[in-house]
């Protein structure tokens, strides 16, 4: 999901729910703590160099039952955030505190927005040797229909 999306989602949802790749929902007190710039520079294992940037929102929850964040509150945070991130539309990731930081994409289902696993990858595959996936046609099954004490369950 990109900046662009989730200022308009938010303009279309009455409340602010996120949803874990689990299916568990986030308490509905959790707190957008920050919003912020992610630059990676690096170079991956085949020797080539790389720049990556997203916009980073880490969301937190504590004791604090009584809070509630309503979607005009995220936009306005999101709108000050121009200062830090720009007006580029970038990419989200989502910080959220589990048994260590996970980090997450982010995309919208109804009026969810949904944490997404992220994996990690070898950018380089060629240069480390990692054969293409490949790809093969599996052979026709043929079902058999199946009788209570026909013996073939």
């Amino acid at each position: 999901m990109k900046i662009s999306e989730i200022k308009q989602a938010l303009a279309e949802v009455e409340a602010v729910n996120f949803r874990l790749p689990t299916g568990e929902y986030l308490p509905a007190h959790f707190h957008v703590t920050e919003v912020g710039l992610v630059s990676k520079h690096f170079i991956d294992c085949g020797g080539v160099e790389r720049q990556e940037k997203v916009a980073n929102f880490q969301l937190w929850e504590a004791g604090d039952y009584d809070h509630r964040l309503a979607p005009e509150k995220f936009l306005h945070i999101l709108n000050l955030s121009e200062r830090i991130l720009g007006r580029e539309d970038l990419d989200i990731e989502v910080e959220y505190q589990q048994a260590t930081i996970g980090k997450f994409g982010l995309t919208r289902e109804g009026n969810d927005f949904v944490l997404t696993s992220k994996q990690t990858a070898c950018l380089a595959q060629d240069a480390c040797g990692i054969p293409a996936a490949q790809s093969f046609a599996l052979p026709q099954l043929q079902m058999a229909s199946c009788t209570p004490g026909g013996g073939c369950c």
